[in-house]
């Protein structure tokens, strides 16, 4: 390791099966962080690599200290490892929506099938990185999700295509006087929907812009959020609000 990189803490300086050695401090923020992880090895690691980037870290090893500090904690993202001791991580992330908390979800996993990934998205996750990662790609991956979720400034603080309103600052969304309870993702999604509204967006212009980065073109991540946004924002007996173009993608209709 040459000597302009900083040192992981310990002697095994790979524990977490990541690909590069850590970065110097590249920007300056202080937002906090929650890492849901069991192994001490993966815990140093990334508590030291965040740390190194500016971030303030809290470290839970069991579902249950997380969500404990989820719940009473101000975190701007979770990162979590989903092989936890007590209980699956998927469904310690479902039971964090259920209870309210916001904060974006990177998951960090081993499980490396298409089919577990896109369950972890279902789920509520905003973002799956497969072990081994690239720090490199943590922090990018990380950054999106924070500038994703980040507080509106400026003069938009509302978005409204016909009886859809999304509150930027609250990150809440109703249809008509009904309030949406819907996922981080898939408030994301209608929001890039309602920005593009009377417009056909691709699947892999929402992969790219709602995902923040690609995912494998043969994936069906987006049709499934897809499916799932329908069955909370479409009325009966009403015409639907977000129709599919075959072979081309959807649109959010405007009138």
């Amino acid at each position: 390791m040459n000597s302009s990189s900083p040192e992981p803490p310990d002697n095994n300086p790979n524990p977490a099966g990541w690909l590069h050695e850590p970065t110097p401090p590249q920007y300056n923020t202080d937002m906090r962080l929650l890492v849901i992880e069991d192994d001490a090895a993966n815990q140093r690691f990334l508590e030291y690599s965040l740390g190194q980037n500016g971030y303030e870290v809290d470290i839970a090893p069991t579902a249950q200290a997380a969500e404990k500090l989820a719940i009473n904690g101000q975190h701007a993202a979770i990162i979590l490892d989903l092989g936890l001791p007590d209980e699956d991580g998927l469904a310690l992330i479902t039971r964090l929506k259920q209870k309210g908390v916001r904060a974006p979800v990177l998951i960090l996993s081993a499980r490396r099938t298409l089919d577990e990934r896109v369950r972890g998205l279902e789920l509520g996750g905003d973002d799956y990185l497969t072990k081994p990662y690239a720090l490199p790609e943590l922090l990018a991956r990380l950054r999106n999700l924070l500038r994703r979720n980040a507080p509106v400034t400026g003069t938009q603080t509302t978005l409204q295509v016909q009886d859809i309103q999304l509150d930027l600052l609250r990150r809440e969304a109703r249809r008509g006087e009904e309030l949406l309870q819907l996922t981080t993702q898939e408030f994301a999604l209608l929001e890039y929907l309602c920005r593009n509204a009377g417009r056909i967006v691709s699947r892999s212009m929402i992969l790219d812009q709602v995902w923040g980065m690609r995912i494998e073109p043969d994936t069906n991540v987006v049709d499934v959020q897809i499916y799932r946004l329908r069955g909370k924002i479409e009325k009966r007996n009403a015409p639907p609000l977000i129709r599919t173009i075959r072979g081309v993608g959807y649109v959010l209709r405007d009138k």
